[in-house]
């Protein structure tokens, strides 16, 4: 046990010490920034699917995949708990008509934690949900800097599920998401006299938004062997629309920017007055989500599904940037993927016991701007390696992914993403009954 915990402890100090804002897309700028994945790395490295379930992986996607009587090789008296925790990397090419630029970001991806306990299993943990992180220009048409956007923050979600075995093929799960965390956006307006130069002082605005709430998850998930080595397993999950509460401030400054500084200097400010416009306190509409999906498989050998995703991201609702040039549709992702392993049990060759892993992924965002559906695409590779004892395991991915359009003067992301995870499924707290 005391292996696990150094090793987990190591794992989360170096994904502190790299992780950055999470995203650095300018599509961030909209809504409540980019959306983080909601599965794991083993997920992901599928192309988003959320089908599967197995015993050593935990399935944020699908609360019912957390019950029943996992580890059936193991005896009554020592179910193990799961332990896992992810971080990310990312490189991304940014491509308008006329320029590029390359960024980089990481992000924690989750840490969670599994409990079986007989037909129920309980699961809790923590996850970003969202990230902002953009800077954007604008220029006039004399090709003079004209406005300056800089946002950073995101939400998180701290979540508890408990699935429930209805039979030996169905189970059922609900969970509940605590949403917090604060977006922060600066816009600076550059003024220029009548022979085109700037203005020795400029204006900015300062908005921020603290947001919390609840929301909640429902799954159901069904998994039965049709014939001696073929194994049906069927996904289904529900988000209601629900309602953060977001506590606002707005700020306007007359401001002083250096010739060879980026940084501001604040020489006078006015409080926004948001109460008169009744904007202190909004709620923010996160709509609601439905998904579905089917896969077929030899249980410790192979496994190949698609799934649907759709949400009415066209309820998303924030009254404090009613006016963002943007508006939001319906959006939609179909997931392919499955993985392979050549021989789960084999002692001779190493690799044959790895879990090779792959998949596409096709989506529209729901975002939408100057009348284009911001879309993206991915395909995701990843390999399962067995690490310390029998079930523990460390699981890598890699994604190339396109985000965007070049028409109607947007932006095009091309982007790798490199994603590491440890999963931990040993009996940990068993007594030694010889010493």
């Amino acid at each position: 046990m005391i292996k696990k915990l150094v090793l987990v402890f190591i794992a989360l100090f170096a994904i502190q010490s790299y992780a950055q804002n999470g995203t650095s897309s300018p599509y961030s700028f909209y809504g409540i920034g980019s959306l983080n994945f909601k599965g794991s790395v083993e997920n992901r490295s599928m192309g988003g699917l959320g089908v599967y379930k197995d015993s050593i992986h935990i399935n944020f996607q699908n609360p019912a995949t957390y019950a029943g009587n996992n580890l059936a090789s193991f005896n009554n008296e020592s179910r193990p708990i799961k332990f896992a925790v992810a971080g990310s990397a990312t490189t991304t090419k940014l491509k308008t008509d006329t320029s590029s630029d390359n960024s980089k970001s990481a992000n924690f991806e989750y840490l969670a934690l599994s409990i079986p306990v007989g037909k129920f299993g309980f699961g809790f943990g923590l996850q970003p949900y969202s990230a902002v992180g953009y800077k954007l220009e604008t220029t006039n048409d004399s090709g003079n800097l004209e406005n300056r956007y800089e946002g950073e923050g995101g939400l998180n979600k701290v979540f508890l599920s408990l699935g429930y075995q209805i039979d030996k093929s169905l189970s059922f799960g609900l969970q509940a998401d605590y949403n917090f965390g604060n977006i922060e956006n600066n816009t600076v307006n550059i003024g220029y006299n009548e022979d085109g130069i700037p203005l020795q002082y400029q204006t900015k605005e300062y908005n921020r938004s603290d947001l919390s709430g609840l929301n909640f998850n429902l799954g159901l998930h069904y998994q039965k062997m049709i014939t001696d080595k073929l194994e049906l397993q069927a996904s289904a999950t529900y988000t209601p629309k629900t309602e953060l509460t977001s506590k606002n401030e707005r700020t306007f400054s007359t401001i002083y920017i250096g010739e060879t500084s980026d940084t501001d200097v604040t020489l006078y400010e006015l409080d926004g007055n948001l109460e008169a416009s009744n904007l202190q306190e909004t709620n923010l509409t996160l709509p609601s989500k439905f998904s579905i999906g089917a896969g077929l498989g030899q249980p410790r050998k192979w496994f190949a599904g698609i799934e649907y995703t759709t949400q009415n991201t066209s309820e998303f609702y924030n009254p404090l940037y009613d006016n963002v040039g943007a508006t939001f549709e319906d959006a939609s992702k179909l997931s392919i993927g499955g993985f392979f392993i050549p021989e789960y049990n084999s002692f001779s060759k190493y690799w044959k016991r790895m879990t090779y892993r792959a998949g596409l992924r096709f989506e529209n965002t729901g975002l939408n701007i100057n009348n284009q559906s911001i879309k993206e695409f991915g395909m995701s590779f990843g390999v399962g390696v067995p690490v310390g004892n029998v079930f523990s395991n460390a699981n890598i991915g890699l994604e190339f992914g396109q985000k965007g359009t070049l028409n109607a003067n947007l932006v095009k992301e091309n982007f790798v993403s490199f994603q590491i995870s440890l999963s931990l499924n040993d009996r940990w707290f068993i007594k030694k009954k010889y010493n």
